[in-house]
């Protein structure tokens, strides 16, 4: 077992990135996000503060028991872009795998070469904070305005249509 597990975004980057590094690392996939919303339901406590209730993708839960794995007895460094999103895909695994995101070690680069990789691993950082406060407060605007407008929308214009960014879920619990 490898002493190092690195988790990146895409199972392209991951295999690239396992050959640059030597056998004390692993190299893994979270695959994109790995926690979001549930898609039925509001999920965000209005009465606390706004506090969003995520949980794993069933499409994840694989991924995500084989990264728990991967995980045990290793040190982790998470390597998602360094965007809001990629902020968030790296704070959604510090909380999926009980990771600290104050210790954990954070590693970005912006070109996939050995130099770069190994640069990166020389200066790790924490998971930013700022930008996952950033992300969240995006993704709880898009499910408040999107839960009350949507079905607005399909009363009024027509049935599917989302308010929320993207379509990014689908109907309220109470109109499903």
């Amino acid at each position: 077992m490898a002493k190092n597990l690195v988790i990146v975004e895409s199972p392209a980057k991951a295999r690239t990135i396992g050959q640059f590094l030597g056998k004390d690392y692993t190299v893994k996939s979270s695959y994109g996000h790995v926690r979001d919303l549930p898609k039925k339901g509001l999920n965000i406590d209005i009465e606390k503060n706004f506090a969003p209730t995520y949980a794993v993708n069933a499409d994840k839960r694989k991924v995500m028991s084989e990264l728990k794995t991967a995980a045990k007895g290793a040190e982790v460094w998470l390597a998602s872009d360094e965007d809001r999103e990629g902020e968030a895909i790296a704070w959604h695994l510090t909380q999926a795998l009980k990771l600290d995101p104050a210790k954990t070690k954070r590693i970005v680069f912006h070109e996939i070469t050995k130099p770069a990789i190994e640069a990166a691993i020389l200066k790790p950082r924490t998971v930013d904070l700022h930008l996952v406060d950033a992300y969240q407060a995006r993704r709880v605007l898009d499910r408040l305005v999107g839960y009350e407008l949507s079905p607005v929308l399909w009363k009024k214009v027509r049935a599917g249509l989302s308010a929320g960014r993207s379509g990014d879920w689908s109907k309220p619990a109470a109109a499903a």
